[in-house]
């Protein structure tokens, strides 16, 4: 092989395999379009109702039901959060390389229909775990046994596999079975994600408000029932469909082609890559006709990687121009595709943090909820302590109509511009800035709720739950600026192909934040903690502890990430994406 040969250009078409592929065909008139679509959306619907009560209600669950101390359940709600959501990265590696979305999916469901059977007859047999505690006298409340717990974490070991399946494949699998390579099927596309978002919002309206409430005031083993039933409803529904869906089949992972290119660089560690350019590089021809795909060009940043494409041997390559070992030789497109993951990981890491402050909610606003005045009206109706993240929906919800229908209407028509809109970067900054008063307020409230408890020498708080309003709307807005903006920030850093990745790396996010919230509990707890046992952290009563303090710490490491933020994350953050359409007319504003 020539050294003059600067680079290699070969077709990619080669290189897939002889059996037929009716994956890129236009979908038959027979299946796919709207007649499977109604499956599958009332699938994910039933899907919906069931996991988003459970995810809801699980840190009640396990106090009143386990007995569950505050260090042992956040470690447990914390780890399975986080476990859930890692998953997807298996999941869509499963989907995209072996099973295909069908199968996924499939999988998914029965896994999730198993975990929630195990948790309706864990709530339902009282033999399966221990008594029911007195709240006011919980220094004497009996702890579940090892192997009452190892069903406990077997139901949630399942369910948490079952929802890393149907995550990353629901919605792909829908998009499935329309034809975008055509205007029509790019408008039923279009339809297809409003109808969905639609039944995921009314999923889990009914999930948050109906089921929770059944599970907190009425029967857990009926709360449980329900989602169960819904289940094999769920897996019932999607099956029937069947006859007329359009099944793609797997074609291999991005994931397993990132993994390829860190072997192969690690491989060819000991090559070097003169300035002369005297080596040559696997950079095949890449169809761009539909518009999925786009050549990525070489860049200068992290050059290491760049040695995963360079051919140090013309036996790499065989007469065809296809890559005889795939885990020593990559292509550039795969190198690129690995500098943009790893590009935008520096800001993700103020997305993980914005996320801690986001996750109190769930698990100590809950325990909050619980020894606070819920009763409202005539006394005869308490709130259930999981309503308390309608709150932080609706804050989300009415500051979007907000800024999408007054603040930039007013905005646009100041500026005499059609398209302007605050920057990613100013979002994520505002973010933040809720998220540092939002664990202040928090302190605060946690501060009075505990005060007033001691002085009334009861379990339970005496001020209204109203009070907490504050520190849950504040949270919403974490959502609406951050959470919202980092997955906007995400899709449009990342090229075409590798928007399912972005969405995957948004889930991971997710993962992390829940795990580093554990590391965070528990080394304040433990640097807390004094000779009698006490600290600020653990035991049956917030009352005893001093989460007003944590709190505060929290909001501490909110300041940390904006001065992270601004200083570092936001270097590695380039300017906002528009389409052609829009550069004539659209301005994004920075601060």
């Amino acid at each position: 092989m020539e050294v003059e040969s600067r680079r290699i250009d070969v077709e990619m078409g080669d290189q897939i395999s002889s059996t037929p592929d009716n994956s890129s065909r236009s979908p038959s008139k027979t299946r796919g379009g709207w007649r499977a679509v109604k499956f599958i959306i009332v699938t994910d619907t039933f899907e919906k109702m069931a996991t988003v009560s459970l995810f809801a209600n699980i840190t009640v669950y396990l106090r009143k039901m386990y007995n569950m101390d505050g260090i042992l359940l956040l470690n447990v709600v914390n780890v399975w959060n986080g476990s859930t959501n890692i998953l997807t990265f298996p999941g869509a590696i499963l989907s995209d390389a072996f099973l295909g979305r069908f199968y996924t999916v499939l999988l998914g469901s029965v896994s999730c229909m198993l975990g929630m059977l195990t948790m309706t007859l864990g709530a339902g047999i009282p033999k399966l775990r221990p008594p029911t505690c007195n709240p006011n006298n919980s220094e004497h409340c009996i702890q579940a046994k090892p192997w009452q717990l190892s069903i406990l974490f077997t139901a949630l070991i399942l369910i948490a596999i079952g929802s890393g399946g149907i995550r990353p494949c629901n919605v792909a699998f829908g998009t499935d079975q329309f034809d975008s390579t055509t205007e029509k099927g790019r408008a039923q596309l279009a339809r297809f994600y409003n109808w969905w978002y639609f039944s995921f919002t009314v999923s889990l309206a009914l999930a948050l408000t109906g089921l929770v409430y059944i599970q907190t005031n009425i029967s857990w083993t009926i709360g449980f029932g329900i989602p169960t039933g819904c289940f094999v409803l769920s897996i019932s529904i999607y099956l029937l469909g069947c006859h007329t869906y359009i099944f793609k089949e797997p074609k291999g992972s991005i994931f397993i082609d990132m993994v390829r290119v860190f072997v192969a660089a690690f491989k060819k560690r000991k090559v070097t890559m003169t300035s002369r350019g005297d080596y040559v590089i696997y950079n095949p021809h890449i169809d761009e006709s539909s518009g999925k795909i786009a050549r990525l060009s070489r860049s200068n940043r992290l050059k290491f990687f760049d040695k995963a494409a360079v051919i140090v041997d013309s036996s790499e390559v065989n007469g065809d121009g296809i890559v005889v070992d795939k885990w020593r030789l990559c292509s550039v497109q795969q190198v690129e595709q690995l500098k943009c993951l790893i590009g935008v990981l520096p800001v993700t890491l103020t997305g993980i943090l914005c996320n801690v402050a986001m996750d109190q909610q769930g698990t100590f606003g809950v325990l909050q909820a619980l020894q606070i005045n819920r009763k409202v009206g005539n006394k005869h109706f308490v709130i259930p302590p999981a309503w308390i993240t309608l709150t932080c929906m609706a804050s989300l919800s009415i500051w979007i109509l907000i800024y999408e229908n007054i603040i930039l209407g007013i905005w646009r028509k100041l500026a005499k511009r059609s398209g302007v809109r605050w920057s990613v970067k100013a979002r994520i900054r505002n973010g933040i800035v809720m998220a540092i008063l939002c664990m202040t307020t928090g302190a605060v409230i946690e501060f009075k709720r505990r005060e007033a408890a001691l002085k009334a020498k009861s379990f339970v708080s005496p001020i209204a739950i109203w009070w907490m309003a504050p520190q849950l709307m504040l949270s919403g807005l974490i959502e609406a600026f951050a959470a919202v903006s980092m997955l906007e920030f995400l899709t449009t850093q990342m090229p075409e192909e590798l928007r399912s990745l972005a969405s995957s790396l948004y889930f991971l996010c997710s993962s992390m934040s829940s795990y580093l919230c554990t590391a965070i509990v528990n080394i304040m707890y433990t640097a807390s903690r004094k000779k009698d046992g006490t600290a600020w952290l653990g035991g049956h009563d917030l009352n005893k502890n001093r989460l007003d303090y944590y709190y505060a710490v929290l909001a501490c490491i909110e300041i940390f990430n904006l001065f992270y933020f601004t200083f570092v994350g936001s270097k590695f953050m380039i300017v906002d994406k528009i389409s052609p359409s829009e550069a004539s007319d659209s301005t994004d504003t920075t601060s």
